[in-house]
């Protein structure tokens, strides 16, 4: 009899807490879906306003961890969790986690540093704490780096802002550095004549500087030049490559002899 009794005293309060763990679900899961609406509408009007991605991202995911601890929030209360202690509770973790987790706390700072003054941006090629490539992601904590030979480097925003930022795409074009050994007998000023007017018309260099051809230096095999086109960063390799080839081959229509040294000793 007992158990009886004690069977329809707990009915009640087993069916009500059923209840409200059945409510508690249906708040998260469409509080979970107005939060990715929410975003989505964010995103779609900053698109149309054309903000940076970068920007985009980074604005979206500071709302997405504000409006998740305001659900959490929301459920806690809605169990009749008084939400001020919880505040306070919280506030205290957050200390502990600061104290904690203060490189995580550093790289959060340094990422908002960055969005704000820009130093570089999604899509720009760059040389960030020492890792170089293009710009794919910039995340809360770090920066995501695809470099040429297309490995992906995470770095944490901390280290890039604490160290020197290259960022090749800040400008419309960048120089091509070569240099190319001419033999001894082998007239600089035919050469200059000679490789100023094809290194023009190799695609992807602008006109405007327009590619520079000079004596650099002099040793043991005879005259260096310097040969130095212009691009944009993104076409860089293509036209440091086309100008390799582009010297070789105007050397060898032109018929000029191999460097070597005075001893006669043919150069690797």
């Amino acid at each position: 009899m007992a158990i009886q009794d004690w069977w329809m005293t707990a009915v009640p309060i087993i069916t009500a807490v059923g209840l409200k763990i059945v409510g508690a679900v249906i708040l998260y899961m469409v509080g979970r879906w107005l939060i990715s609406f929410a975003i989505g509408i964010l995103t779609r009007v900053l698109t149309a306003r054309h903000f940076d991605p970068t920007l985009q991202r980074y604005i979206a995911n500071i709302l997405a961890v504000l409006l998740n601890i305001v659900l959490v929030v929301a459920i806690l209360g809605y169990f009749g969790v008084e939400t001020t202690s919880f505040a306070a509770l919280l506030a205290g973790v957050g200390l502990a986690i600061g104290a904690a987790w203060s490189g995580l706390l550093g790289n959060f700072a340094a990422g908002a540093f960055l969005v704000i003054f820009r130093p570089y941006k999604v899509g720009d090629y760059v040389v960030a704490a020492g890792i170089e490539g293009t710009v794919t992601e910039i995340g809360l904590f770090n920066t995501t780096i695809t470099s040429p030979d297309n490995v992906q480097t995470i770095v944490g925003n901390a280290k890039v802002s604490g160290d020197t930022i290259k960022n090749f795409s800040a400008h419309d074009y960048r120089r091509v550095d070569r240099t190319a050994q001419l033999a001894f007998g082998v007239d600089p000023l035919d050469a200059i004549a000679r490789l100023k007017p094809a290194l023009a018309a190799i695609p992807n260099v602008v006109a405007n500087p327009a590619p520079d051809v000079e004596i650099i230096d002099f040793n043991a095999l005879g005259t260096v030049l310097a040969v130095r086109p212009y691009c944009h960063t993104s076409h860089y390799w293509q036209v440091y490559f086309d100008t390799n080839k582009l010297i070789a081959a105007t050397f060898g229509d032109a018929g000029y002899a191999a460097p070597y040294n005075i001893q006669g000793t043919r150069s690797a």
